[in-house]
């Protein structure tokens, strides 16, 4: 097998996101690969954030804008350090989850995306889709969907 020089992982500050980093991180330690962390965002205003907060409730996180998401890549960072990543960049993107972490694999030329498996089996994730089915099905990479969420 050969070994994978960059991995992009993907973390939206959920608890199944960071089981995704830190598999991410000890692949990143093993193989002695760049780790890039990616975090997407949609910019938002405090009324956004409000009436959202209202809707969505413990999803409410996904919705806030650029500083969860520094803070959220600050946790990531902090995990995968303890997992065994030593060359580790933080990237937080605006725009929607799936399209920004192809992208950035892309940009990148990642030879690995990382995922948690979190909307798979929902049902929701069965008629809108999901990041982690989205991404296998239109990844060029290969794609490691761990399994995060029971």
């Amino acid at each position: 097998m050969t070994a994978y020089r960059t991995i992009v992982v993907g973390t939206d500050g959920s608890d199944s996101s960071y089981v995704a980093v830190d598999k991410a991180a000890a692949l990143a330690g093993a193989a002695g690969s760049t780790l890039i962390l990616a975090c997407a965002y949609y910019p938002t205003d405090d009324r956004d954030v409000a009436a959202a907060s209202d809707m969505l409730k413990d999803e409410a996180y996904q919705v806030r804008g650029s500083a969860p998401t520094n803070e959220i890549l600050r946790t990531a960072r902090d995990r995968a350090v303890a997992a065994g990543a030593k060359e580790i960049v933080e990237r937080a993107m605006v725009g929607e989850p799936v399209e920004s972490l192809l992208d950035l694999v892309k940009e990148t030329q990642a030879d690995l995306l990382v995922v948690g498996n979190r909307g798979l089996n929902t049902l929701a994730g069965r008629l809108l889709g999901s990041v982690p089915s989205d991404v296998a099905r239109k990844s060029k990479s290969d794609v490691l969907i761990v399994h995060t969420v029971r």
